[in-house]
């Protein structure tokens, strides 16, 4: 950081600045004005707006408007499929300079060296990658992670200077329900920020889980959800992912009034998506095309979502603030023509210039091998759990339905879209395999497999043919983890994330490409679905209503327990 004198002499214009941007309009997220002028940086910290600099270094910004950095309030890195720093090559061209992770996907596979990578690859990167402690690890007692984390262990890891606080606590009935373990997480975080985690909830139960000190909240997915939790004292983050799509359902919520309490997020978004149709920045110019003021739009994705979790040294262009601007080609358009990260231009040579980090959680995938017999129902009645997808929604359906017992098992039916869903542990711990059904891929043949399955990452398998799922699900093993799609006792698709099962080793293109071909070949099944292989991964998440399965059988998430068998 420049010293002190030397800002003030900058800012002054008494000597000139290390930087200045010509040329532009800034636009300023407190009051929607756009104000022409230089912009001067010294180091990394923004200096001077409104007025004429000398400058070192000059950039022409002509035409463009600058505005302060996007921050990514809540995600996981891991559902990028690609390490923390290809997703920092693939995100911070679009404006994103600040991502606060929460790496609890990695966690639950390798436990706290997960964090620790996480943490080390944070001094690494050109964004400013803020990672947040797991809280829960596994979600709940009803799966099993390969690892566990209590607050004695996520006491080893506080104090990193890329911490904030605690991350997203899933456990919302063991918040509510006084649970000794979650107690003790929270007393550690006590007056520190802890990021919440609770659908659906309200009433007096949301009043008890904010009353714990819990002040963010994401998986609102309905415009009285969010106003509750708005009323109640919770920042709202709007979502959209490439699974869970809130923002058509919360766009309404967003004005120039409530924009000081909501920000945005993306949760889980696969570079594909990112590709096809951008990250935050697509957020933005969606809400605007919808009818949101560019002033709420930006300032919910910049200085709202700073004063949030803490972060006043960024949200605005002003002076004394970090130097994490984007040049976009209007407001309506937000397409990043430049981008600064703390005064560090976001080009090709400044990616290169990272030092690259070795991966971690190689080999993984210690899931036995598992038969086609494996995937019998084993029942003797035909009233049956199924769960129900709601597309672009993480949330289920609880279905009923009655599906014939023919020696001893209850076979898929694809005339009735109904498959089997299989999860099998793969951490070595007890060989577990659970089964159910599943309404809402469309799904006529073969089988689609993946060690993304959150968020114990176990391999989760879906299909119309036992021996197509066995083959799948026993690829994974061969490929370290990943996504694999099979028919006809043929693999038709594969892409390997050896890094824990979750990430890959090659760049966020490759993986662009090879998704491409994952999605056509789950199509060629009949599959329906626009992103099946997250949306596969959400099925086994018991914290989230209303069904559930996880390789100790499917789960009632509203119940909060295991459906008897």
């Amino acid at each position: 950081m420049t010293d002190l004198e030397t800002r003030i002499a900058q800012g002054r214009g008494d000597v000139p600045a290390d930087l200045v941007l010509r040329g532009g309009r800034v636009f300023d997220v407190v009051t929607g004005a756009l104000i022409d002028g230089d912009v001067a940086v010294a180091g990394d910290t923004i200096v001077g707006t409104g007025a004429a600099y000398e400058a070192r270094e000059v950039i022409d910004v002509t035409g463009l408007t600058l505005v302060p950095g996007f921050i990514d309030t809540h995600l996981h890195i891991e559902s990028s499929l690609v390490t923390p720093q290809e997703f920092d090559r693939c995100v911070t061209p679009r404006g994103v300079t600040t991502a606060i992770c929460d790496p609890h996907e990695i966690a639950n596979v390798i436990g706290l060296d997960g964090i620790r990578w996480f943490q080390e690859a944070s001094r690494h990167t050109l964004m400013d990658l803020r990672v947040q402690l797991s809280s829960c690890v596994p979600s709940t007692h009803m799966e099993t992670a390969g690892a566990e984390i209590g607050a004695e262990d996520l006491a080893k890891v506080m104090g990193h200077p890329s911490g904030i606080g605690l991350a997203e606590f899933m456990n919302y009935p063991g918040v509510i329900h006084r649970d000794p373990g979650c107690m003790a997480k929270l007393r550690l975080f006590a007056g520190g920020h802890v990021d919440g985690h609770c659908p659906q909830l309200t009433g007096r139960d949301l009043n008890a889980y904010i009353a714990a000190g819990i002040r963010t909240e994401h998986e609102a997915t309905t415009a009285e959800e969010a106003r509750e939790k708005l009323r109640k004292g919770m920042r709202v983050l709007i979502r959209e992912g490439s699974v869970s799509k809130d923002l058509e359902a919360l766009a309404p919520v967003l004005s120039d009034v409530t924009s000081a309490y909501m920000c945005l997020c993306t949760d889980d978004r696969n570079p594909l998506d990112i590709a096809e149709h951008g990250h935050l920045d697509y957020m933005i110019r969606t809400l605007i095309a919808r009818g949101t003021s560019p002033l709420a739009a930006y300032r919910a994705a910049s200085l709202s979502a700073a004063e949030a979790f803490g972060l006043k040294d960024r949200g605005q262009i002003a002076p004394g603030r970090r130097a994490d601007i984007v040049a976009v080609d209007s407001l309506e358009g937000c397409h990043a023509r430049l981008v600064l990260c703390a005064g560090r231009l976001a080009d090709a040579a400044a990616f290169a210039a990272r030092r690259p980090l070795p991966p971690v959680g190689r080999h993984s995938v210690k899931a036995p091998k598992v038969r086609p017999e494996d995937f019998r129902a084993r029942a003797n009645r035909a009233e049956t759990d199924v769960i129900g997808i709601i597309e672009g929604k993480i949330i289920t359906e609880h279905l009923h339905e009655v599906i014939p017992v023919a020696d001893g098992d209850k076979r898929p039916d694809p005339a009735r879209d109904l498959m089997r869903i299989a999860v099998v542990e793969r951490h070595g711990k007890n060989g577990n395999i659970a089964t159910g059904f599943v309404r809402g891929f469309g799904m006529q043949a073969g089988a689609i497999a993946s060690t993304v399955c959150h968020d114990h990452h176990n391999i989760a398998v879906v299909g119309a043919d036992y021996a197509d799922m066995a083959l799948a699900a026993n690829r994974l093993t061969e490929i370290e983890g990943g996504f694999v799609v099979a028919r006809g006792g043929a693999v038709l698709a594969e892409l390997a994330l050896p890094v824990a099962g979750l990430m890959s080793l090659d760049p966020f293109e490759t993986e662009r490409d090879r998704l491409v071909a994952l999605r056509a070949a789950a199509n060629s099944l009949g599959v329906v679905l626009e992103d099946p292989f997250l949306q596969l991964a959400f099925l086994a998440l018991p914290v989230i209503p209303a069904l559930k399965i996880t390789d100790r059988g499917m789960v009632d998430v509203e119940r909060f327990e295991i459906i008897p068998g």
